[in-house]
């Protein structure tokens, strides 16, 4: 007679704003340099991530980049994943916090990397003006969405992941199921 194992318990834990708004974070700055990487540096090929050397190092440093953005993607799905199994994500953060990740990554790249830094300009061989200006408005753009949503999430209070219909608190060996009545309440509905 083999002996099975009990089912395991789904233990849920309150919703988690803060993590669930920087692992959100983490996941929209690197969906934004993904798409930075492959639209402007591939596809376009307008720069590189360091233009400020010989092309070998520029394609270093977009392999670079795109290790980073590889590895915050991948870490920030199995963070996103463990908020969800316990029951701690808060969608509305998450939300909020994915568009704070994309506006972050646009307006950090526009100003500190273009500006500050110059270790690239959007293009090349054009007036970069307006360039300049539609790319730091995007991001502006996209942080003020991540920001409305965060005060729309905070307002709303901390609700988690719940979908109707979903309940991840009820086992199969919970009290209903012990009820000499059946698990509906009504009577008549032994198994």
């Amino acid at each position: 007679m083999s002996r099975q194992a009990p089912p395991p318990t789904t233990h849920r834990e309150p919703a988690s704003p803060r993590a669930s708004t920087a692992v959100s974070a983490l996941l929209g700055a690197a969906v934004m340099a993904a798409v930075d990487e492959i639209v402007f540096h591939q596809i376009l090929a307008w720069h590189h991530f360091y233009d400020r050397s010989t092309p070998r190092i520029g394609l270093l440093s977009d392999g670079l980049l795109h290790t980073a953005e590889l590895l915050g993607l991948v870490a920030g799905f199995f963070l996103l994943a463990d908020l969800r199994r316990r029951g701690a994500l808060a969608r509305a953060h998450a939300w909020s916090g994915f568009f704070l990740g994309l506006g972050g990554f646009q307006l950090f790249d526009g100003l500190v990397d273009h500006k500050v830094l110059r270790v690239h300009q959007i293009r090349y061989g054009v007036d970069v003006t307006p360039y300049d200006w539609a790319w730091n408005l995007a991001g502006l753009l996209l942080l003020l969405v991540g920001a409305a949503l965060a005060v729309r999430a905070h307002r709303t209070g901390n609700r988690t992941d719940r979908r109707p219909g979903h309940r991840t608190d009820r086992r199969p060996d919970g009290p209903s199921a012990h009820r000499p009545d059946g698990p509906s309440g009504r009577g008549g509905g032994g198994a």
